[in-house]
């Protein structure tokens, strides 16, 4: 799913968090937060093309091309860089740390937290849902580079 569709999702779950949980912070603070939090959880993806590539093509091709990360995220990465389970495996990892992490502090915050993840693996799932054709493919592409 594209940055500005977790922006979307993030703001609509957090104005939800807002009303509904005892945020410890203004509500204008608690919807960026919302937003922040909910886009830039998927800068893991560079951790993870690089852990299953061995280099950071994907994040020099964003440093020298920075417009790519806000209107061409489909040339971010090439086809093989990222799986979509990688991508899944990560985003816990690092939200269950944060959210464990942020309960020790504040446990309103890391509730909050972990509303706007939970909302952004889900996102990730039903987006996932809708490219599994594209998946299939790649997976088979994978597998004949493999073979070869």
């Amino acid at each position: 799913m594209y940055s500005r569709d977790h922006a979307i999702v993030s703001a609509v779950v957090g104005a939800g968090g807002v009303v509904g949980l005892s945020v410890p912070v203004p509500w204008w603070a608690a919807l960026g937060y919302a937003v922040v939090v909910g886009v830039a959880i998927d800068v893991d993806h560079f951790l993870v093309a690089r852990l299953e590539t061995g280099d950071w093509a994907a994040l020099r091709r964003c440093l020298r091309n920075p417009r790519l990360v806000v209107s061409g995220q489909d040339e971010i990465f090439d086809p093989f860089d990222l799986w979509p389970l990688q991508r899944l495996l990560s985003h816990h990892v690092i939200g269950g740390l944060a959210v464990g992490g942020l309960w020790l502090g504040s446990e309103p915050l890391a509730l909050f937290t972990a509303l706007v993840l939970y909302a952004h693996v889900l996102a990730d799932l039903v987006w996932d849902n809708y490219r599994l054709e594209t998946y299939r493919e790649q997976h088979a592409r994978a597998a004949e580079r493999a073979s070869e």
